[in-house]
Parts: structure tokens; sequence; C-alpha cells
């Protein structure tokens, strides 16, 4: 069926089946007390559902016969009452402690995997959509906690229960309990085939979930541009067919697991309503007591409610073995870039100085494009170096292999002389600033997003930065200061605004090397220059690596590197390179004519 690739459509397959609870069990079991006390009182519970039967023969067999006996008929109601009591005090205690741990497990497992996903490569985020990764985080992850808050625990007890109760059944009545554990693998060998069907459908049902998600997620967070290109009623077609897709998913789901659970009901009821039949005539010779067949009727609904509800239960663990297989897939991937088993410390003090040597790369998800072509670029400490270029000419995938978010396939990038590859991507990436084109703020405070560049930055230091990025003005205007939710995205923000946030942010982070893609091609006048103040702050006595997309903004670079196609195809001051009548005179006189 062709779709749109799932999330993991690039992860390794998982088998579809209940091992993937494993996965689970490795988590509840970090809580060893809470385990124990929940299977405790399940055990408790089970023991005293399969022990019911007893009074009921001794009641019918010595208060029904030989004219009756009043007091003991009493007894045997008190010990019914107790029964009850104990029942409801240990279940009460089951529910608390599975419900705990359900919550319990659920909150480490999202914990785990948004761990590791801040771990992995970009390559991962844009072969998976990062909406539907957010939907398992939030879906599948509900699921477990159905799994482990009352799935799990309802499925031990109705199998614990019904063991309990063939045993009670071989007490009272041997020849009915041999019989029905005789049926028992004829109602099981239905639960195991409809099964395989169910496990298939419970992951395509949880697929089809993830992407109703994804659509929400895509729509809602860019209900501007819906609204203002006209496309409502798209959006909710599209919306709708998603749901629909789900619903479908879902009713294959459920109409197997309505026949599985029909024809074990049948069976198993029908197989105890004869046996029952057959042991009839036992009774009427006297080789069985009215309370032991009593007995072992109580006896055998409760191994056919038990096992009845399994095939229900059954349904579900695979249900929720597909959302934990899909977790797991998050919780295992592996990131393609990481530190060395001995990675080798950048110098110190640092320097700043970046080099490309001989550098190709050919991005993952286009292997047939190279983005870069034995590519040499050599930056000074403190040297401020211009890239310009169209589109797809290789600027942004220096920024990238600089900050080792990928690995050359051919040459190395340095650092200090270091090669990248030899370094812990954090040590690296603790040396660089980075203020993109397109800002980046977080639905938090003020403050919070200031201090995305050093995290124990004091507010002195917050509001020194602030004042350096021509940010201060404006961020004492708002009504709480720091403390001000910015909305998501910056909302309650300007352009502008938000793009003097982002200096301040690489001010405090004071790193010694700033990549910077330039910031102020959709400013105001106004806002651009206020913006280009702050950047001059910034990029002074800094190794400095500019993508700049407006040529007016690099005239006064020392050195402006031309590029077309991964390649340098010149390299010089703007004097220099106007006049050649290359590619960047032909930019330039597009711009400025443009201008003019």
């Amino acid at each position: 069926m062709a779709r749109r690739p799932s999330p993991t459509s690039a992860l390794p397959a998982v088998p579809r089946r209940l091992g993937s609870l494993k996965m689970v069990w490795r988590f509840a079991s970090h809580y060893p007390a809470q385990v124990a006390a929940a299977l405790a009182a399940l055990l408790v519970t089970s023991l005293v559902t399969a022990s019911i039967p007893y009074p009921i023969r001794s009641m019918i067999d010595r208060g029904f016969s030989h004219g009756g006996d009043a007091a003991h008929i009493d007894q045997v109601f008190y010990a019914l009452f107790g029964l009850v009591l104990l029942l409801a005090l240990g279940t009460a205690v089951r529910f608390y402690f599975v419900s705990w741990l359900g919550e319990r497990v659920v909150a480490d497992v999202r914990v785990a995997v948004q761990r590791n996903l801040l771990g992995l490569a970009p390559r991962f985020f844009e072969e998976n959509r990062p909406a539907e990764i957010a939907s398992r985080l939030t879906a599948d992850t509900a699921q477990i906690e159905v799994a482990v808050g009352t799935t799990v625990s309802v499925a031990l007890r109705n199998a614990l229960t019904g063991i309990a109760s063939v045993a009670t059944m071989f007490v009272l009545a041997p020849k009915l309990a041999g019989s029905l554990l005789l049926a028992i693998p004829i109602i099981i060998l239905p639960i195991v085939l409809l099964g395989r069907r169910v496990r298939g459908f419970s992951r395509t049902s949880q697929d089809r979930i993830a992407d109703i998600g994804a659509i929400a997620v895509e729509t809602l967070g860019a209900m501007k541009i819906v609204q203002a290109f006209g496309q409502e009623a798209r959006e909710a077609e599209r919306f709708a067919a998603a749901v629909e897709q789900g619903f479908a998913a879902a009713r294959r789901r459920i109409r197997i697991r309505a026949l599985m659970t029909a024809l074990v009901i049948l069976l198993l009821f029908g197989a105890i309503l004869w046996l029952l039949w057959s042991v009839v005539s036992d009774v009427a010779e006297g080789r069985l007591s009215g309370g032991s067949l009593t007995g072992s009727l109580v006896a055998a609904f409760l191994v056919a409610g038990s096992f009845g509800s399994l095939t229900e239960v059954y349904g579900d663990l695979l249900r929720s073995a597909g959302a934990a297989e899909r977790l797991h897939e998050l919780l295992t991937e592996v990131a393609g870039i990481a530190a060395p088993a001995e990675p080798r410390a950048l110098p110190e003090p640092a320097r700043g100085a970046l080099a490309f040597e001989h550098v190709a790369f050919r991005y993952p998800t286009r292997p047939d494009v190279a983005a870069l072509h034995d590519f040499t670029l050599t930056i000074a400490p403190g040297e401020t170096v211009a890239l310009v270029g169209p589109s797809g000419a290789g600027k942004t995938t220096l920024f990238q292999l600089a900050e080792r978010f990928y690995d050359p396939s051919g040459g190395r990038v340095t650092m200090d002389g270091v090669d990248l590859r030899e370094a812990d991507p954090a040590d690296i990436r603790a040396r660089i600033a980075m203020v993109p084109q397109e800002t980046v703020i977080f639905g938090a405070s003020a403050r919070d997003n200031l201090r995305y560049g050093r995290w124990d930055a004091t507010d002195a230091e917050l509001w020194d930065a602030a004042e350096a990025a021509n940010a201060a003005g404006f961020l004492r205007r708002l009504p709480g200061g720091l403390d001000t939710f910015l909305g998501e995205g910056g909302a309650r923000l300007s352009g502008g605004q938000r793009q003097r946030v982002t200096i301040a942010r690489a001010l405090l982070r004071n790193s010694p090397i700033l990549l910077l893609d330039e910031a102020t091609s959709a400013l105001d006048a106004e806002s651009e220059q206020l913006v280009q103040q702050a950047l001059e702050r910034l990029m002074a006595d800094r190794t400095t690596l500019v993508i700049a997309h407006r040529l007016a903004t690099v005239r006064a670079a020392r050195r402006i590197v031309v590029m077309e196609e991964g390649r340098i195809v010149e390299e010089g001051s703007h004097a220099a390179l106007i006049g050649h009548s290359g590619l960047y005179a032909r930019l330039a006189s597009l711009q400025f004519n443009e201008a003019a």
C-alpha cells in the first residue's frame, strides 16, 4: 500500500510479538518494591477468588442436607464476607501499585526516548518527521501506560485466577477438571492463530494515529499560512482523510478481536457445559456430592471467565506491544555522529582556527548530488570570511560540517589543528556560537531564551548581553521583564527583536568561532541597523564565517569566498571581485541594480 513513510522507515525492523514488551519490563524492574507489592496483592486476590467454591460446597453439603444446619450456613456467609473484604482490600492495593507503575514507567520511557533523540544527528530528523516522532512520545506511551497500569495486571489476574480455579476443580471434581484441561488447548489455538493478524493490525493502527498527530501539529503550527492562503477546507479534508484511515485500521483490528473473543467464549463455555453434562450422572449415582458439583460449577465459570477475558486482554497486549516496538526503535537508535572511544582534546587556550581540507560531501538523503567537491578553505584565528553564492552552492553545508552535524566523505575539517572526527562533538560545539537566519525562540521566558547561550549566566550577565545586542530596551518594556513568557516561537516579539535575542544568546556563549547566517535580509531598515550594530559587537575578536545573502552587508569583509556547486570559484575583497566579470560581479550587479 503506497503511503508516506513512517517515522522509522530507515530503521531496522523489530519482530512484531509480545517480546517487544520486554522493554517495558526493563523500566518497571527499576522499582522492585512496587512490583513486589502489586504481585503480592494480585496473588492474594486471585487465590481469594479461586477459594470461593469451597465455602459454597460446604454450605450445600452440610447446611442443606439432613434437615439443614442454620449455624453452619451463618458461618459460611461470615467466611464469604471475610473473603469479599480481603478481595476488596487486595484489589485496591493492586490498583494503586499497578497504576503507580504505569505512570512511572511511561514517565521514564518518555525521558529515555527524548534523551536518546537529543543525541541523534540531524540526518535522523531529515529522514523521519519530528511531528510523527512526537506522537510516539504521546500516543504510544499512553498505550504503554494502559498496558502497565491495567492490561498486564488484568492478564496476570485472570491467568492466576484461572490456574487456581482449575486447581480448585481438581479438589472438588477431578474428572471434570481433567476433561477441562484437555479442552483448553482447543480453546487456546484460535487465540494464537487470530493473534497473529491482530499484531499486524495493531501496529498499522498505531502508525495511522501517528499520521493524525503529525498532520495536526503541522497544520496548527502553520495556521497563519493556512488561513492566509484560504486552505482551511483542504486541510480539513486532509485531516479527515487521515482520521478515516486511522478508523479503517482500527476497524480491521476490532473485527478480528471481536471474532477471536466470540470464538473463544463459545468454545470455552461450550466445553464446560458439555463436561458438566457428562458428570451429572455422577451426582445422580452418589459418586459426587451436590456441593462438590456446585462448587465445581462456580470454579468452572471462574475458569471460563478468566480465559475468556484473556482473549480481550491479549488483543490489548498486542496493541501495547506494537507501541512498545515503535518506542524501542527510537530508544535504541544509534547516533551517527558520536565521540570516539578516546576523543582527542582540543588545544587550550582556544585559538579559533578553522580549516576545510579537500572536503567532499554528499547528504545521506541526497546521495546522488555532491554538496562539496574537493573543497579547501582556511580561516585564520580572528578572521572574518564571507561566503557568497547562489542557493545550493554549499554554504550551509560548511556550517553543518564545522559543527560536526555530519562528517565529510572525503578530506577533513579541523579546529585548531584537530580533525573534528577525533574530537568529542560536545567540545567542538562548545567553541562555536551560531546565529541562524531563521530565529529559534523557545516557548519559555526571555530569561531562559537568553540563558540558552550559557545556562549559568547571572542576571547581570544577561542584561550586559542584551545591551550589547540592542535588546535591553524592549526586554525591559515587557510586562514581566526577563520573566515574561515570549510565546511559541517568540510570537510576542517582532522579527528584529527575535533576532536580537538570538544575538544576545550567542554573546553569552562567548565562543571563539562564530557562524553567522546573515540575519538581516528580512528586516525593516531600523531593525536591520540595530541588528547589524549588535552583530558587529558579536563579531569583534572572533573567527567569523558569514553566509551573505545580501552583498551590501559584506562589502567591508576582508575576504569574500564565492561558491558555486560546492566549489570555490572566486576569492578576494569586494573591490577586487567587483572588477572581474565573474559570478560575484553578476550577483552584485543584479542586487545593486534592483536596489537602485
